[in-house]
């Protein structure tokens, strides 16, 4: 007879995931995570993997829990949506009390492309959010709310750059003013 697990795997992923997220992958060690997740490290071998097996899984069920489509999606003018959404980056960074920053930038900054894997998963995210933001965009420019001359998809290469400059200077040094300084230039940017 097959013995049950004695821990919730789902709980367990959800708790690595706040560990990597706060602490990053190198600083994050298998003690740590036997400390947090309350779960024996044979537990955690057997169930997840190792701990880059682990990490890995933590990643994507955070880019699970973002989804940016149907924040921009959203039936109606498209410009407001955009803003919306660059807004709602701003209070997620001014709200971070842990100055966590995102785990997705996070991730690209530590790894820097040393891990194909890791690398993919961030790629992809960008590429996700990059292609959410050209579709709205594109809406914006055939509802007239932004000149026939502007390129959505220059712009929306543009506003992820900007979202993940946000997010950088969120973790490091989140001054309210400079944020909605930048999220206020950026839709200038795309009006004008």
């Amino acid at each position: 007879m097959a013995r049950s697990k004695e821990f919730d795997p789902d709980a367990a992923l959800q708790q690595a995931l706040e560990l990597f997220w706060e602490r990053g992958y190198e600083a994050t060690s298998m003690a740590d995570l036997v400390e947090r997740l309350g779960v024996a490290r044979a537990s955690i071998y057997a169930t997840f993997g190792g701990k880059r097996e682990l990490y890995l899984q933590a990643l994507e069920r955070y880019l699970q829990q973002r989804d940016v489509v149907e924040q921009l999606s959203q039936p109606g003018p498209a410009l407001p949506a955009v803003r919306a959404f660059l807004d709602s980056y701003v209070a997620e960074c001014l709200a971070d009390e842990l100055r966590r920053g995102c785990m997705v930038v996070n991730t690209a900054v530590e790894f820097a492309g040393r891990d194909a894997d890791v690398s993919r998963k961030v790629t992809a995210s960008w590429a996700g959010l990059e292609t959410a933001l050209a579709g709205t965009l594109v809406r914006a420019r055939a509802q007239g709310e932004i000149p026939a001359g502007k390129d959505p998809h220059a712009l929306a290469r543009f506003l992820l750059v900007l979202l993940q400059g946000l997010r950088v200077l969120g973790r490091a040094d989140p001054d309210p003013r400079r944020l909605r300084d930048a999220v206020d230039q950026a839709m200038v940017a795309i009006e004008i």
